[in-house]
């Protein structure tokens, strides 16, 4: 079963940080800045930990995981934004 994760990270260097970057960029939707949000299962969950583990320095880097729930039957994506206005990403999800 697939899941929804909103993923968001705070890289304290820039080398590290466009690492992350790239890497997210194979797994999920860039909604913002530092925010993904991606359609895992458990196998490509713990895959996407591993990679960005061999990135961070967890002493001063931090990525957070928020599991939304399952992908399947959640009907429209529900984002509310205040200020500038959400737009959908045309793109579709490629996971490697």
């Amino acid at each position: 079963m697939r899941n929804i994760y909103l993923i968001t990270y705070d890289i304290c260097d820039d080398k590290r940080l466009r690492k992350v970057f790239k890497t997210m960029r194979n797994w999920g939707d860039h909604l913002q800045y530092s925010v993904f949000e991606c359609q895992l299962n458990g196998a490509e969950l713990h895959k996407l930990k591993i990679e960005l583990k061999e990135i961070i320095n967890a002493a001063h880097d931090q990525v957070l995981f928020v599991d939304l729930g399952p992908a399947a039957g959640r009907g429209e994506r529900v984002i509310e934004a205040i200020g500038r206005p959400y737009v959908s990403v045309a793109s579709p999800c490629v996971i490697v």
